[in-house]
């Protein structure tokens, strides 16, 4: 047995990891956009960027320190959401699987949960990654389309309506619903091995949270790079440029620079990934304690 699951404690408690996991996380989300969405260099010349540490030292060069969190406002605002609504599918996802409170699930019951969460987090990602990509690529380029998140918002929901902000909900989707079912579980899996005999998971030190957690992450966009690639694509490209959606994406992709470009951006995620990640849990876990001490009846 384990202690009962609260759907809502888990809503609050994820918000906070949420906006933990932005502030450790987003100057390498930018990097990892930008190197996504490179274009292609003209026959003899060298790329825009030769790899992740050239774009982090040209974008501190040319854009200071502000230029790794261009577009933050954007994932602020959907993130502390978006990590509420994950972690409380997740723990609705335990409950419905569960006969009794506190029951323990297998594994593959808690890849499950970790789905549902995926799920139910698709509706704030799509408009908030499509927004973010637009940004952080408009700061790259130099040209200026949009004066901050509002106004892409406007403008995209102006020109193509709401399928114009929710433009690759299935790219999200396919990256969500599989990459969260490994995120949850590798972390309850690195919990129970770290929980020392007779103790509880969740009287777990510090570093183990975050270890956990780092490692959670990295599990996670191991999944989910190659469907990330594609939305960064699909969602940044010119109106018309991709008709068929995702399937001309890839077969562009393929085409043109190999399965390779599927895991563009590599380093900069799994970099972005660990301490991220480990911010997050550890946030969750430290607003959940407090949640349990404030209001236990929740």
């Amino acid at each position: 047995m384990c202690s009962p699951v609260s759907p809502t404690k888990n809503f609050f408690a994820g918000g906070f990891g949420g906006v933990c996991l932005v502030f450790a996380g987003h100057p390498l989300d930018t990097i990892k956009v930008r190197l996504q969405t490179q274009p292609k260099p003209s026959p003899g010349q060298p790329p825009l960027y030769s790899g992740t540490f050239d774009c982090f030292r040209k974008t501190l060069l040319r854009e200071g320190v502000r230029g790794l969190y261009k577009g933050m406002a954007a994932p602020i605002v959907g993130v502390t959401p978006m990590f509420a609504v994950c972690f409380f599918g997740f723990g609705l996802g335990i409950k419905l699987q569960q006969k009794h409170p506190g029951d323990v699930l297998a594994y593959p019951q808690l890849f499950a949960a970790g789905m549902l969460s995926g799920v139910f987090t698709t509706g704030i990602m799509a408009p908030g990654e499509r927004i973010k990509c637009l940004l952080q690529i408009q700061a790259a380029s130099g040209e200026v389309k949009y004066a901050g998140p509002m106004d892409c918002m406007k403008q995209l929901y102006k020109a193509n309506g709401i399928r114009g902000i929710y433009k690759g909900t299935v790219l999200t989707l396919m990256r969500d619903v599989p990459a969260s079912g490994m995120y949850f579980m590798t972390y309850e899996w690195l919990k129970n091995i770290l929980t020392p005999e007779g103790r509880s998971p969740s009287e777990l030190s510090v570093p183990s949270v975050l270890f956990a957690g780092g490692m959670a992450g990295i599990f996670n966009w191991a999944v989910a790079i190659p469907p990330d690639v594609l939305k960064s694509r699909f969602q940044t490209a010119p109106e018309g440029k991709y008709p068929h959606g995702f399937r001309d994406v890839l077969r562009e992709l393929i085409r043109e620079e190999g399965v390779a470009s599927l895991y563009k951006g590599f380093t900069a995620v799994m970099l972005r990934a660990f301490p991220a990640n480990a911010a997050c849990f550890l946030g969750f876990e430290v607003a959940l304690k407090f949640l349990n001490w404030a209001v236990p009846n929740l």
